[in-house]
């Protein structure tokens, strides 16, 4: 299968600069363009030295720090979480657009054809009939929106024909928990349903949130599995100490906190919070597909903070913290696994999914291949206009050895394009920050750990 790097040098002097020298003007094009939509960046911190303190805190608490860094849970996850970054089949479908809230974070307006399917209901049972042609069954599917329960009586017919066309797959509503009735949650579980996801917001009135409480009382009495999953608003830490413990003293299951991200509309809501953007806001630039386009500064500090709380206040409910780079990783896995092996210098990495390669420049192009044909390496890749020497990732440790400046070194990131045909790189980085992850660690810790109500997991036996 032929392999081409899409993007050239800019500089045949100096390989090594070029090939930086190119992403970070591609990065600088794209911040340009992203402030001259009138949003606010934060100062640029690319060390996150308060995220890594964090993470190795909840790491000492045994959080399983999951897919680079992108996941981290304390206690059992749901069966859904797991699977959405999994080596499995996971889909979500929705009935409308529509909504009876007005959430001013929603991401639903970013996404392509938004008004149409306001106006139209999705057209699921096709969609589901389509999912049922396909050669592996699901392991999860998802019911969201909009708000499914605006079409209560659709939802429960698209729960009961999942699991029909299903029956082994964990089936899941995402809701604002409203309008639920005790009937209403009768008929879900008869149709199928394994787990409730509420969405909690932190400006509802009290009235309206001790009212969505006391769906998630009813709900418990009955559905397997009782989540909430919210987005973390920098400066609502209190607002969500009093929901946990309120979570708790209920018997939810657990809550997935969700990195808050912007996602390209209704800014000037995020100004008046005195809210900014991540800064820089991806690792890797790409077209990702989830509409939350934008991290939003210090929500992450601020989910892992609370997971620390609550195991200090002893909070027993599980504790799940999906970053938005937690989403895209799903879409990079669906793209790039079934190439994992579309040339002998590229590797699969079970962290962020990318395809990789290490690359030497310049003067380390001969002295890396020597050393590394005298250990048995037979395949590299040769590009003489950027002057560099792509082989696999794991040869990088002998090519530290034989480099005259090991910190020349890079990893290439790269995604499949044309089905496969080509492989598009969208960044070079110095190897000493990119480490790439050769084994699926995520997965094999998965596969020890139960999952919430102990739902099964083929997809990792």
């Amino acid at each position: 299968m032929a392999v081409e790097r899409e993007t050239k040098g800019i500089d045949a002097g100096d390989g090594f600069r070029s090939a930086l020298a190119l992403y970070e003007g591609i990065e600088a094009e794209h911040m340009a363009a992203l402030k001259a939509t009138g949003v606010a960046f934060a100062p640029y911190d690319g060390e996150r030295h308060e995220r890594e303190s964090l993470l190795c805190r909840l790491r000492e608490r045994g959080a399983r720090i999951r897919n680079g860094g992108a996941s981290v849970a304390l206690g059992p996850m749901s069966v859904a979480c797991e699977a959405c970054t999994g080596s499995c089949v996971s889909r979500s479908f929705a009935l409308t657009n529509n909504c009876h809230r007005d959430c001013f974070f929603c991401f639903n307006p970013n996404q392509e054809d938004f008004a149409y399917w306001c106006e139209h209901p999705f057209p699921w049972r096709r969609q589901l009939d389509d999912l049922a042609a396909e050669p592996c069954p699901p392991a999860c599917v998802a019911l969201t929106g909009g708000e499914p329960l605006l079409m209560a009586d659709e939802a429960v017919a698209f729960f009961s024909r999942a699991a029909e066309l299903f029956p082994d797959a964990h089936l899941r509503l995402y809701t604002s928990g409203d309008l639920l009735t005790r009937d209403l949650i009768d008929r879900l579980v008869r149709a199928g349903l394994h787990e409730i996801r509420f969405s909690v917001k932190q400006d509802d009135d009290p009235a309206l949130l001790e009212k969505v409480l006391e769906r998630m009382t009813w709900a418990r009495e009955s559905v397997p599995t009782i989540m909430v999953e919210m987005p973390i608003i920098p400066g609502t830490e209190s607002f969500m100490e009093e929901l946990l413990i309120k979570l708790d003293a209920l018997g939810v299951d657990g809550i997935n906190l969700l990195e808050f991200a912007y996602s390209m509309w209704n800014w000037s809501v995020f100004e008046s919070l005195g809210l900014t953007l991540r800064n820089p806001p991806q690792r890797v630039l790409f077209d990702y597909t989830y509409a939350g386009a934008l991290a939003v500064q210090d929500s992450e500090e601020a989910c892992l903070r609370l997971m620390l709380w609550a195991r200090e206040q002893g909070l027993r409910l599980s504790l799940h913290y999906c970053s938005l780079e937690n989403k895209h990783r799903a879409q990079v896995r669906n793209m790039n696994e079934p190439f994992a092996d579309i040339h002998p210098c590229y590797a699969f990495d079970y962290d962020d999914f990318f395809l990789k390669a290490a690359v030497a420049f310049d003067d380390d192009r001969a002295p890396v291949r020597r050393a590394l044909e005298r250990k048995g390496c037979t395949h590299f890749l040769e590009d003489a206009e950027g002057r560099s020497l792509t082989f696999h990732p794991r040869w990088l440790p002998l090519a530290r050895c034989a480099a005259s400046e090991p910190d020349r070194l890079c990893v290439s990131f790269n995604i499949v394009a044309d089905e496969g045909r080509s492989l598009r790189e969208l960044k070079v980085e110095p190897a000493n920050g990119a480490p790439v992850r050769l084994a699926d660690d995520t997965g094999a810790t998965d596969a020890r750990e139960r999952c919430l109500q102990g739902f099964k997991k083929d997809w990792l036996l």
